[in-house]
């Protein structure tokens, strides 16, 4: 089978997102592919004929550059199998003959010194800089040596990234630990002549919050690093698995950890936490509920006295009620901080205990009180000028919304909604801050609608888009990720990571290559059909997260309810639910095709990095939809919910057996653990409590195994054999309902080729069944056979024989002595259609399909690929351009509808919030050619301005569609309809006309078909 990349462009005039203008180098360009495997002229030698070049650094540079170096060494040995030796020297008279390695940081090593005093190295591009690294090859540096290969960095993390660099350049993967990538073995490594960098980060601290790691990394790290501190204190989340969190991170270019917080404490679980952090030199912070460089976990453990408690107990988190042991609290933590040295960056203001709102209430004047109480402490300890943020995450929202504004050295960060959808950006109008801004985001969350904490479902398509708009109203400081266990998320943090170090690098039509990249630093020569995998994994996987597959929620106009035990996707209608899980099966097909063409050192990394993720969920599909249909077979009698059944339980198992797989022979059992994170039993309230709603199913404080909910039903059948007839758009059957049922309205202009009839025994014994049409042009591709459990037919008309006008046709069908006559009506009346043109009652459009683009006035509408549940997003370009009358740009959709009368236009959005100051919401226009434009508020239902979160919110953000109504009249014939720019950052993803036949379902109808 042959995979079209998602982002090939398709047939329509909407343009991609133009690439951005790349800003002038200020240091050595970029030059990807400077490590090469031949020898040639001016070309160093780092290994070459079973040989390689000897490292040196100064003991005198930074801790965490004289590690790195070891790092380096043993990544050139992981690719040549050749170990060289470290030679540390502060002289360089000291350093060996021939060809060297030298490491380095500008204005910390005598050695780097030594080669800019000489005129051997010009270090101005880099100096001065923040964390900004150069490599270049120069030629008798020092007496006695021929050849040095230079890594020199502008402070400490631009060396250790320098250093990274050459291993990703080697073959190395980031990811070669906590994915187990093995590099490609290459005997020959010989570095390009020339000055080769990275350039210097556009966001200053970039990074990822481990968190919500239970059970999964919660199980696992105990089992592979063993205890903690001491007696009582969790075990795992020592400093050798923080190790491995820090190298990850500073090879992937982050330099800012969040640690885990689920009952953990960084500074209490291990002594050594810190201390290590200070020796990799990744910077420390806390989370927005973890202020003063302290951890709420380490409060809670002593809230009580105790013996030995320094505090004789902390009592109560209430600033109001408990400032003077609050305080102390918070003095500790940043003298921990000054006295043990490490770089960190201090979390304001004050959440309450649990990642709540706070008890004390959220007046806007005790939130003052603890700023300044805050800032106080720090000016007395003298750590006034660390860097300092607030995170304005959820409540703490409204302080910001009420005028409050931290001192202007603080970073403020805003944060997504925890579905991937920012929810404020800085007012371009207003002055500067110096201490500028941040963004907090998620790949991972625990909270309403529902969890999601199972594997990868961050589209990059959407993660890109609000990373853009986040750089371009100037949030440029500080950028953090919650990644969850990390293990399963590496796909999007490595591309928010990259994003944030070069933005202008990454354009929306640019994901493809993004892809395939990762693929090669991963898989090598089976990049651009893996790409082309995780592409329709993310595509997919844009359409619901696996939590929420049994949940389905219906809106009556004033009101959204849930129903925990219903499919979301239609079982009745366009054939949704099957539709969706073949495009999973056949996925999962590609990705176990791929597998076999693997190497067999390849195999681990592929099952982690994308078979895993890919034939899990594709299962998860394949169960759901056996369950559910086996839930509406077993309501109507039919012989055949029992095989679904079966299959449900079939499916179950192999969920359990991957998840065996993963823990007991992946690599070698090295993972045993980690896939224990419940998915599939959401929503049992009366087993696991009413939390089962939205939080995994848990029970006495222990993560129980996935069970399926709802649990499915099995038939008793009589022993005699019963006709049953069910029709394609129903979920009734015949002839228990009585009447004739009828078939979804034919048209030659319809999407599907036909529509379909199910015949299905509600006895033990066979019969055999007879089918007549009424009108020959009117096919039953099975017209007579023999029914076990049940046949599908497909009725489907020869258009080059049916008449013109409205024709019904009965389609009798006989069996099991009864008969049930199915009535279809044949819509053959349309004359020189246009455009997208009406049937069965709607037309459906894909909004990057356009008939014309109108941009103007600076503002212009562009195609982002994938950005869209069932296709690519459209959106005006640039996303900082003013609001606007629907007077200019413009999309215009060309379509046909076939009566007079009232007709529906549902836009489908993605869920965005107003993220923009001073507007009221966030709005489109929609009108139908010289009608008056209709402007739409997509928020304004929603609260999406406080994330106490209504319903509205929470339904938008699960089925990643914000669905808005207007009302039309047309009259029978061709109409133009036209979408309008007024608010920036709407994306429009799909348009549905209901003309009085739309039915219910998830994705909306298939795309009608298009007469040019």
């Amino acid at each position: 089978m042959r995979l079209v990349p998602l982002s090939a462009p398709p047939a329509h005039p909407v343009p991609a997102a133009p690439a951005a203008a790349t800003p002038t180098p200020t240091g050595p360009s970029r030059v990807e592919g400077y490590v090469v495997d031949a020898p040639g002229r001016e070309r160093f030698p780092l290994a070459s004929r079973g040989e390689v070049a000897a490292f040196v650094v100064s003991d005198a540079d930074h801790p965490g550059v004289v590690r790195v170096v070891g790092d380096l060494r043993d990544d050139v040995e992981r690719v040549t199998g050749v170990r060289q030796g470290i030679t540390s020297a502060d002289d360089p008279a000291a350093v060996p003959g021939g060809d060297v390695v030298i490491v380095g940081t500008v204005g910390r090593s005598p050695l780097i010194a030594d080669l800019v005093e000489r005129g051997k190295l010009d270090v101005s591009g880099i100096a001065g800089r923040w964390e900004t690294s150069l490599q270049q090859v120069v030629h008798d540096p020092l007496p006695g040596v021929r050849r040095a290969f230079v890594i020199a960095g502008s402070d400490q993390r631009g060396t250790i990234f320098g250093a990274y660099d050459v291993s990703r350049e080697i073959g190395v993967s980031p990811w070669y630990w906590w994915a187990d990538v093995p590099p490609a073995h290459r005997a020959e490594l010989h570095v390009l002549p020339g000055r080769h960098g990275q350039g210097t980060p556009a966001v200053k601290y970039r990074g990822f919050f481990v968190n919500d790691e239970n059970p999964a990394l919660g199980t696992w790290a105990p089992g592979h690093f063993g205890p903690g501190h001491a007696p009582g204190f969790p075990a795992g989340f020592n400093h050798h698995f923080y190790a491995k969190v820090f190298e990850t991170a500073l090879r992937l270019k982050a330099n800012y950890v969040w640690p885990a917080v689920w009952g953990r404490a960084f500074a209490e679980d291990d002594p050594l936490n810190h201390a290590t952090a200070k020796a990799y030199g990744v910077v420390m912070g806390t989370s927005h509920e973890a202020p003063m460089m302290r951890g709420i976990e380490e409060w809670n453990r002593h809230a009580r006295p105790g013996e030995g408690d320094p505090y004789g107990g902390n009592g109560e988190w209430s600033f109001r009620r408990n400032r003077a042991a609050i305080e102390r609290y918070w003095a500790d933590g940043v003298r921990r901080m000054k006295d043990e040295g490490f770089e960190g960056v201090v979390t304001l203001g004050m959440r309450g205990n649990g990642d709540a709102s706070l008890s004390d209430g959220d007046g806007i004047e005790l939130m003052r009180e603890i700023l300044a109480s805050q800032r106080d402490i720090l000016a007395r300890e003298g750590m006034a000028d660390v860097p300092q943020v607030q995170t304005l995450y959820k409540e703490v929202q409204r302080y910001w919304e009420q005028g409050l504004r931290p001192p202007d050295d603080v970073t403020v960060v805003f944060a997504d909604d925890n579905w991937g959808n920012m929810r404020k950006l800085p007012d371009p109008s207003s002055p500067g801050r110096a201490g500028g801004h941040g963004l907090y985001y998620h790949f991972d969350y625990v909270g309403g609608g529902r969890n999601y904490k199972w594997v990868d479902t961050s589209p990059l398509a959407n993660v890109r888009d609000q990373l853009h708009q986040s750089y371009e109203y100037g949030v440029d400081r500080l950028w953090v990720v919650n990644a969850g266990d990390v293990k399963g998320n590496e796909l999007p943090l490595q591309f928010f990571l990259d994003y944030a170090w070069d933005p202008h690098r990454w354009p929306a039509e640019a994901l493809g290559e993004w892809e395939e990249r990762y693929a090669a630093q991963n898989f090598g020569s089976r990049a651009v059909e893996i790409a082309s995998v995780l592409r329709e994994y993310g595509a997919l996987q844009s359409m619901r997260k696996p939590e929420l597959l049994n949940r389905r929620a219906t809106a009556d106009g004033t009101a959204v309810t849930y129903d925990d035990q219903a499919s979301p996707f239609s079982l009745t209608d366009y054939r949704e639910i099957d539709r969706v899980t073949e495009r999973w099966q056949r996925l999962a097909d590609e990705a176990e095709r791929i597998r076999g063409t693997l190497p067999r050192s390849e195999q681990d990394a592929y099952y982690q990095l994308v078979l895993y993720p890919v034939k899990a969920t594709a299962n998860l599909y394949a169960l759901r939809l056996a369950e559910f249909t086996n839930l509406l077979y077993a309501e109507q009698g039919r012989a055949s919910a029992n095989a679904l059944a079966d299959i449900t339980d079939a499916r179950f198992a192999d969920d359990r057996a991957m998840s065996e797989h993963y823990h007991t022979v992946l690599a070698g059992g090295k993972w045993n653990g980690f896939q224990t994170q419940p998915k599939i039993g959401y929503g049992d309230v009366a087993r696991y409590g009413p939390s089962a709603s939205w939080q995994q199913p848990e029970r006495d404080d222990r993560v129980l195994p996935d069970e399926v909910f709802p649990a499915v039903r099995r038939v008793e059948l009589p022993h005699v054999a019963e006709l049953g007839v069910a029709v394609d758009g129903s979920d009734r059957w015949w002839p228990a309902a009585g009447g004739s049922p009828t078939l979804p309205a034919f048209s030659p202009h319809q999407s599907q080729p036909g529509q379909y009839v199910d015949v299905f025994n509600r006895g033990a014994v066979p019969f055999d069944y007879r089918v007549t049409s009424g009108a020959a042009w009117l096919e039953v591709d099975r017209p007579h056979g023999t029914v076990h459990e049940q046949v599908r037919l497909d009725v489907r008309v020869d258009w080059s024989r049916a008449p013109k006008g409205c024709t019904e046709v009965p389609v009798t069908i006989t069996g099991a002595g009864a008969e049930v006559t199915v009535r279809a009506v044949v819509e053959n009346d349309l004359v020189d259609p246009r455009g997208f043109v009406e049937a069965n009652g709607y037309v459906s459009i894909e909004a990057a399909h356009a008939t014309r683009v109108v941009d103007g006035d600076g503002v212009r509408w562009r195609r982002i690929p994938g950005l869209g549940r069932t296709g690519d997003g459209v959106q005006p370009f640039p996303v900082t351009a003013p609001s606007r009358e629907p007077t200019g740009p413009r999309l215009e959709y060309e379509l046909t509808v076939r009566s007079t009368g009232p007709v529906t236009v549902w836009a489908y959005l993605s869920p965005r919030n107003p993220v923009l100051p001073g507007r009221p919401g966030l709005r489109y226009g929609v009108s139908f050619d010289d009608q008056p434009p209709q402007v739409v508020d997509i928020t304004a239902a929603t609260g999406a301005d406080d994330t106490a979160m209504n319903r509205e919110w929470e339904r938008n953000t699960s089925d990643n569609v914000n669905r808005t109504a207007t009302g039309h009249h047309l009259a029978a014939g061709v109409h133009t309809l036209k979408v309008w720019v007024v608010d920036p950052t709407v994306v429009v993803q799909k348009l549905v006309v209901d003309t009085g036949g739309l039915r219910p379902s998830y994705l909306g109808p298939p795309e009608s078909r298009r007469v040019h």
